[in-house]
């Protein structure tokens, strides 16, 4: 069966990882011409992405949906460890990246390799996370955590949800951050100037 909050965590994933795909054709593309714009449109990624999936999707799943399924299907704790591990780190490796951009924009080509690579290296980890999840958690969840925890997980999850994922009630503030990013971005990322 597919819960309301099932679908809200697996849009919320497709939104994080369409940011993060384009993050990363953003990148391969580097700033050629535009690099002013090219630097902000990528500060603004990762905001998006520290602001969302690290700070309110990643512990609504370590406090409330992973204790869940941690009693409903207890073979697959293992993998709730290595993701919950993932959690615990992410933010970091985020503002590690932040760090990064900004030692590129402002000292110049000499720091550009070394965000490319934590870049690359993120989005890896990032999209491995995400088809973990996907695959070994969401779908024993969905046959195995009984319906009223589910009931519960639509609550939790319904509060705060990404304003950028479907179906997401959007805050004016963040839907001029997820404007900003599809308006900045060039072609085929965004609808900006290529």
């Amino acid at each position: 069966m597919v819960y309301p909050a099932l679908q809200t965590i697996r849009d919320e994933h497709n939104a994080l990882g369409a940011m993060v795909r384009s993050l990363g054709m953003l990148v391969e593309r580097g700033p050629q011409a535009e690099a002013e714009r090219f630097f902000e449109v990528l500060r603004a990624m990762l905001f998006y992405i520290d602001e969302f999936p690290e700070r309110l999707h990643h512990p609504k799943e370590s406090n409330h949906l992973f204790p869940k399924v941690a009693r409903a299907a207890p073979d697959v704790i293992p993998v709730l460890h290595r993701l919950e591990s993932d959690h615990q780190h992410g933010e970091r490796r985020v503002r590690d990246l932040q760090h990064l951009l900004t030692a590129w924009e402002l000292l110049g080509e000499g720091r550009r390799e070394a965000f490319v690579a934590a870049a690359n290296d993120y989005i890896r980890f990032q999209l491995a996370h995400i088809e973990l999840e996907e695959s070994e958690v969401l779908v024993p969840a969905s046959k195995l955590v009984p319906a009223s925890d589910w009931q519960e997980l639509e609550n939790v999850f319904a509060a705060g949800a990404d304003p950028i994922a479907c179906g997401a009630t959007r805050h004016p503030a963040y839907d001029r951050l997820f404007s900003r990013i599809v308006q900045r971005a060039p072609a085929p990322i965004g609808v900006g100037a290529e």
